[in-house]
């Protein structure tokens, strides 16, 4: 059965896990390889396990912790070619490098019992992608760090069984908020990050589409809080008649601990 935990969500730093039987896919590497492990442990998994790790793209709250990590692991790492360009050029490490497989958006790859195929972002990083990840029982979509919602975006939402939805910031809290101007010009801009509003639009998107469970994700530790996250998303799906409370699963992902573990039997949190 699919199965999809977050080990920490937000501006200090990303993973996740998506398991399903034998089969364990690490979605991004951005908190220490120490703390990634500590996550796996709580879920009986150790870095020998995984079956690959997946990125998004290469920006330090995604990456961070690659390096020891993959040296740990050995794991095969999927990201598309200037992901893994950029990496590399910051990084100049082969033995990590000898472990990337580099992933077209659009086009798909089985990794043991999980199919995962990469879907384009827009977002101020060199081959950004989303990813959609189906297994036996349903399949997730994990869609952070955007601008703004385009039609690749929306085909890979769409009937998803869970979505991964960035809510990053309150935009009256950015404007008037202690960033430099073109800090708040990069959030707000098309290639920064999905607002509360938002990923409001998107969530009410995927939950016409038929998703049953939405995690609120990358939430900026400055320009947000969890309770304003789920506010906004709350409100949008209330005025389609949606109670988040009783017609779907809404929660929000722990900026620095392991959150539940979602798997699509009924929409169940273990």
């Amino acid at each position: 059965m699919l199965t999809f935990t977050t080990l920490a969500s937000g501006s200090l730093g990303n993973a996740a896990l998506v398991s399903c039987g034998d089969t364990h896919i690490l979605l991004d590497a951005g908190i220490s390889a120490k703390r990634i492990a500590a996550g796996l442990a709580e879920l009986g998994i150790g870095p020998r396990q995984l079956s690959a790790i997946l990125l998004t793209h290469e920006h330090s709250d995604h990456v961070s912790g690659l390096r020891v990590l993959s040296k740990k692991a050995g794991a095969p790492i999927y990201a598309t070619r200037p992901t893994l360009w950029e990496w590399y050029k910051r990084n100049q490490c082969d033995e990590v490098k000898a472990l990337f497989r580099p992933q077209e958006a659009g086009i798909g790859v089985q990794i043991g019992s999980l199919w995962a195929e990469p879907f384009p972002t827009p977002h101020d990083a060199a081959g950004s992608v989303g990813w959609s990840i189906a297994g036996e029982g349903g399949r997730m979509v994990l869609c952070t760090d955007l601008g703004y919602v385009t039609e690749p975006v929306r085909r890979a939402v769409a009937g998803c069984d869970l979505l991964v939805c960035e809510t990053n910031h309150d935009v009256d809290w950015v404007r008037s908020g202690p960033y430099p101007y073109y800090l708040k010009r990069r959030i707000l801009g098309d290639c920064g990050h999905l607002s509360n509003e938002a990923g409001a639009e998107l969530a009410a998107f995927a939950v016409e589409s038929g998703t049953k469970t939405v995690i609120l994700a990358h939430l900026s530790q400055t320009n947000n809080t969890p309770a304003r996250a789920y506010e906004a998303v709350s409100l949008r799906l209330m005025a389609m008649d949606c109670d988040p409370e009783r017609d779907i699963s809404l929660w929000v992902a722990p900026a620095q601990r392991p959150g539940p573990t979602w798997s699509p039997k009924e929409a169940s949190v273990c």
